[in-house]
């Protein structure tokens, strides 16, 4: 029958008993482990700030610039370990992650400028101290910076000692066993008939078959398991410098730009294509990737019944690109969260509208403006407005040059006349209808200052008035004409109804090394917590009866249940290698006690 017993010590193995307190007993059990129980980890040491690092002033004023370079220094490399370790790096983090939250909650300049100037008009009092704090820029902010870096060093300088100190310990054996393997949290011993050279070696064999580093110390086996703990504190770590890396190269050369493409029409990716674009400090108009492509059709169908009525089922824009000045004209369909991607950029459908042909001609009925003119949507059914603007080409009955403006109001799908307010029922084209204003006079894109596509500037237009000296307005469905009172010309909305897409291209370098270190941050951070590093000795000696006394014992980097079950497994592996010497017979005598001599039969006695 096997002896085997796994116990947990929390005091002397002698039995003594520790009447002097706990932390003289924790002193005494850190000094008989020694290097046993050190380098578990490589988190560093905490120091306790003296109260100068200087020492003694010398006199005269040699004395005083030495006390002051020892000062000098001393503080320096207090804060040094201060500003690398682990506490601080957290605050650091904490810090930056709080900081985010403006950026979030308030309209940022790089975003959208227009919302944060909406904003300063709304809040007179609040504006000028969210400004004079960098709240309206807060990414770029010197505050959000010096965190930034700040983390980037303390992250930095954190892992680089303990990246050496952990490849010194791979590089280095597992060490000896301490001298009392019975003060370990985990311990096992029996009595085997097993030689001690018979016991280590089955020992070693049974431990690297566990994929332990082991290695005979003395009359002892060391080994040592759970580095993968270690490497992922470090990976984790390592990772969250590979974000921050990312982050910073992905804001400072970023690009990102929007393009509303009525079918049929093109975009080249140059300036002065976007409707809009924003970039990072340090782009390059050269870094733009040379593509171009035309929008032959767009696809939308949505849902007719049910409570999901008007969604989108399908949203499709084929269109055919080229890479370069020369490429090879391809044909792909761009879909939402489907993007097309060339090199560095990536194209998004991100929007959709329609964009109804107008025709309009002057009073002598020649054209002057004919084209699809894309309106702006205003809710989910597609109710969409717009503005039409002729510019050059007109003039008006008495032979003056003049501006024309038309502000629209289209719906696909019109509920009819009667049956309340202008708005679609459905975002599908399946009653169109057309609602014009019309005003002539000067639009007022001379001035020179920036105007809304969707708008008319009405400050220097007059509106037309039909017979009875109404304002003129009508509604328009496919094929219809309006007539501009006094021969002053038509519009017509004809049959042909475009549909326009929107189109979101950007480039976001770093975003492939953004992901790779996000999944790297969470497996470190997997092995550090559910890995355990841990020790295990064994020992065989022979006794003093001769008979080989095995002790098996384990040492974790913190405390848990596993590791006494793991070294029951591994004592029950070498046990069935070494199993327990059989208990001393107490029918059979001791050979180390001599026998009783005999006495001899009186004289007389009867013989049996």
């Amino acid at each position: 029958m096997s002896t085997t017993d796994t116990s947990t010590t929390t005091g002397p193995a002698d039995g003594s008993p520790s009447g002097d307190g706990p932390g003289a007993e924790a002193a005494r059990d850190a000094r008989e482990l020694g290097e046993a129980g050190s380098q578990l980890s490589t988190a560093p040491t905490e120091t306790v700030v003296p109260g100068s690092f200087g020492g003694n002033r010398a006199p005269g004023a040699a004395g005083w610039l030495a006390w002051t370079g020892r000062e000098l220094v001393g503080w320096t490399r207090w804060f040094w370990r201060q500003l690398t370790s682990m506490r601080v790096a957290l605050i650091l983090l904490f810090l930056l992650s709080l900081g985010a939250i403006p950026g979030s909650l308030i309209p940022q300049t790089g975003n959208d400028a227009t919302k944060v100037a909406e904003f300063q008009q709304a809040h007179t009092t609040l504006a000028p101290v969210y400004e004079k704090l960098g709240l309206f820029h807060v990414y770029s902010s010197v505050w959000f910076s010096a965190i930034y870096i700040l983390l980037f060093v303390s992250l930095i300088g954190c892992i680089v000692p303990r990246t050496w100190q952990f490849v010194g310990q791979l590089r280095s054996r597992p060490p000896g066993a301490p001298k009392r393997l019975t003060r370990l949290p985990a311990y096992t011993t029996w009595r085997t008939g097993a030689e001690p050279e018979q016991v280590r070696e089955a020992a070693l064999t049974v431990l690297k078959q566990r994929r332990f580093r082991a290695h005979v110390a003395g009359d002892a086996i060391a080994a040592e398991k759970g580095y993968v703990r270690e490497a992922g504190n470090l990976l984790f770590h390592i990772a969250l410098i590979v974000m921050l890396v990312a982050f910073a190269w992905g804001q400072l050369f970023k690009s990102e730009g929007n393009k509303l493409v009525v079918e049929g029409d093109g975009f080249s990716n140059t300036l002065l294509q976007y409707d809009d674009f924003k970039s990072g400090s340090l782009f390059d108009v050269d870094d733009l990737t040379p593509f171009s492509f035309d929008l032959k059709k767009f696809t939308g169908t949505y849902e007719r019944t049910g409570p999901n009525k008007g969604t989108p089922r399908t949203y499709q824009a084929d269109i055919t690109y080229s890479e370069g000045a020369d490429g090879t004209p391809k044909r792909t369909s761009v879909q939402v969260n489907e993007p097309l991607v060339i090199g560095d950029s990536k194209v998004y459908l991100v929007s959709h509208g329609y964009a109804p042909v107008v025709t309009v001609r002057d009073g002598k009925g020649d054209v002057v403006f004919r084209q699809p003119v894309p309106m702006l949507p205003l809710d989910s059914n597609v109710t969409s407005q717009g503005a039409i603007k002729v510019l050059d080409g007109y003039r008006n009955a008495a032979g003056k040059k003049e501006q024309l403006g038309f502000s629209a109001f289209f719906v696909p799908t019109f509920a009819g006349a009667g049956k309340g307010t202008m708005f679609s029922q459905f975002p599908a084209l399946d009653r169109p209808v057309l609602a014009l204003s019309a005003y002539h006079g000067s639009l007022g894109v001379d001035s020179g200052i920036p105007q809304n596509v969707y708008q008319l500037d009405t400050a220097k237009l007059k509106q037309f008035k039909n017979a009875q000296g109404d304002i003129l307005k009508q509604r328009l469905t496919p094929g219809e004409t309006m007539q501009l009172p006094n021969g002053a010309g038509s519009i017509t909305f004809e049959k042909d109804i475009k549909e326009w897409a929107g189109f979101q291209v950007t480039q976001q370098p770093g975003s492939d090394w953004a992901l790779a270190g996000a999944i790297a941050a969470i497996l470190g951070l997997a092995a550090s917590l559910f890995i355990q590093r841990r020790r295990v000795w064994v020992r065989a000696t022979t006794g003093a009866d001769g008979v080989t006394v095995v002790e098996m014992a384990g040492l974790g980097r913190s405390e848990s249940a596993k590791l006494p079950e793991e070294l029951g497994d591994l004592a029950a592996l070498v046990h069935d290698r070494a199993p327990s010497a059989p208990d001393p017979d107490p029918t059979e005598p001791d050979p180390d006690i001599p026998e009783p001599h005999a006495v001899p039969a009186a004289e007389g006695a009867e013989k049996q």
